[in-house]
């Protein structure tokens, strides 16, 4: 196995806190009882935990310092001011709308831009969002660049929206139905791959073209602008912080969780040019959220996120996060496990359809190698397959397959070091030298939304041929 040099963090640490190591029967007992669901699961029970990156970094001294500093006044206080100066100065939106976290920053924006029986168009919507918009009445439709359908294709932008369809969809019969256009950066739904400047500046044309909302999503602002920096001509002698202000100026307004590129444990925002929208998504924050000067944050909230707005877009950091992340990748190609290429920055997306042959897609390939990451390591993930993507029918029978069979590892920012990715590696490196020892599973129960968080099941008998039905 051949490394790249570390690039080292530009930080040390500072505090720690001790994680668990189970053996291999409480990991046994332990799924069993979450219903063979990593959502179930204790934060006590994990050794590495990579189910998500939202909310799982962790903070500088210089955060926690700022945070001493808070003003928990009802309305005015002198927190907000500085989270506000801050969002403006990074955006250039005149108007800035705090919110505890993303989804409820989508909640209220698509309650004032969308109607039943409109559409939301988009590279990619994610879980949320997608139920976010559903919750409305309205249509999510994604139109992802053709490029992001070749998983080993190491394309510089698969996060990039299909121009071409964007196009014929405003231009047809339908153009009248699309109520907005959400750009995602990075494309979290399709392997963390980023969006180039050139795709978001085409795609706001043809929405301003035909009087249609653009809005960014832009939970992931600082690695996208880094991706750009490194990938795409023109802009390596920009800033990050230049970049993602070039990317929010070419858009409308954007919602944002800030759980992500914020690097914070909560909060979100909505940030707007349009005058009219802002005093209607205002008035929803008031009513549900919070006065508009807090929208359910408190202020040692709004001083964290402040200064980790500043600390994101830091050259160093950025650099730093992308190599830990190549060099992840790296390590689990080394193993024989493919991963969608070219890697990200916030998650690795494992190939479990390639890795696992003898799975059918109704046996959910994806979730059995998250599954048997739990319970050979400790480790948990999020299934990005046909548990999550595939259509059911009344019975949880797999009825639609998901394109790809996927796992998701996010990599949580300032939390790991090399050596908890290489314990990581060396797990999946076990899986890899026997992977038909791992068994499918089935649906037990399901909700009718969100499927992923809540859903129980069962392993299917081991054995040769083996299915779901």
């Amino acid at each position: 196995m051949s490394l790249d040099p570390i690039t080292p963090p530009p930080y040390r640490i500072k505090v720690v806190e001790p994680i668990p190591f189970l053996s291999a029967d409480e990991r046994r007992q332990a799924l069993a009882e979450a219903g063979y669901n990593p959502f179930n699961l204790r934060a006590d029970q994990i050794t590495i935990d990579l189910l998500s990156d939202s909310g799982t970094g962790a903070t500088s001294a210089a955060q926690e310092a700022a945070a001493a500093l808070g003003d928990e006044s009802y309305a005015g206080a002198r927190s907000w001011f500085r989270f506000r100066d801050e969002v403006r100065d990074l955006t250039g939106y005149p108007h800035i709308l705090p919110v505890h976290q993303g989804r409820a920053g989508e909640r209220i924006l698509f309650g004032s831009l969308l109607k039943a029986g409109q559409i939301c168009v988009s590279n990619t919507h994610f879980d949320t969002t997608h139920a976010n918009v559903r919750l409305t009445g309205a249509e999510p439709r994604d139109l992802p660049c053709p490029e992001a359908a070749d998983l080993d294709s190491r394309a510089p932008f698969k996060g990039n929206i299909d121009l071409v369809a964007l196009d014929r969809l405003l231009s047809g019969p339908e153009g009248h139905r699309v109520g907005l256009v959400l750009m995602t950066i990075t494309n979290n739904g399709l392997g963390a791959q980023p969006v180039s400047m050139a795709n978001i500046e085409a795609a706001g044309r043809l929405c301003r073209r035909h009087g249609v909302p653009f809005f960014l999503d832009a939970a992931r602002f600082a690695e996208n602008a880094w991706l750009v920096r490194e990938r795409e001509p023109g802009y390596g002698h920009r800033s990050p912080r230049q970049i993602a202000t070039r990317a929010f100026q070419l858009a409308d307004g954007c919602v944002v969780s800030l759980k992500k590129d914020g690097l914070t444990a909560i909060g979100g925002l909505i940030a707007l040019r349009d005058d009219a929208l802002h005093g209607a998504c205002e008035a929803n924050l008031i009513a549900t959220e919070g006065f508009s000067t807090y929208g359910g944050l408190a202020g040692h909230d709004l001083e964290r996120l402040a200064q980790g707005l500043r600390e994101v877009v830091d050259p160093a950091y950025l650099r730093s996060r992308a190599a830990s992340t190549a060099r992840l990748a790296q390590m689990i190609n080394d193993v024989g496990v493919d991963t969608v290429q070219p890697a990200g920055i916030h998650a690795l997306y494992l190939n479990a359809g390639r890795l696992l042959p003898h799975l059918s897609p109704r046996e959910f390939p994806g979730h059995s190698l998250g599954c048997q990451l739990y319970l050979d390591g400790g480790i948990r993930c999020a299934e990005l397959g046909s548990l999550y993507l595939g259509g059911m029918d009344d019975q949880n029978q797999l009825v639609t397959p998901a394109p790809f069979e996927l796992v998701r590892l996010a990599i949580p920012r300032r939390v790991y070091t090399d050596a908890h990715f290489e314990y990581v590696a060396t797990v999946l490196a076990g899986i890899a030298k026997a992977p038909e020892r791992v068994r499918g599973y089935r649906i037990l129960s399901s909700p009718p939304l969100l499927r992923h968080f809540k859903v129980r099941l069962e392993p299917l008998p081991a054995g040769p041929g083996v299915t779901s039905a």
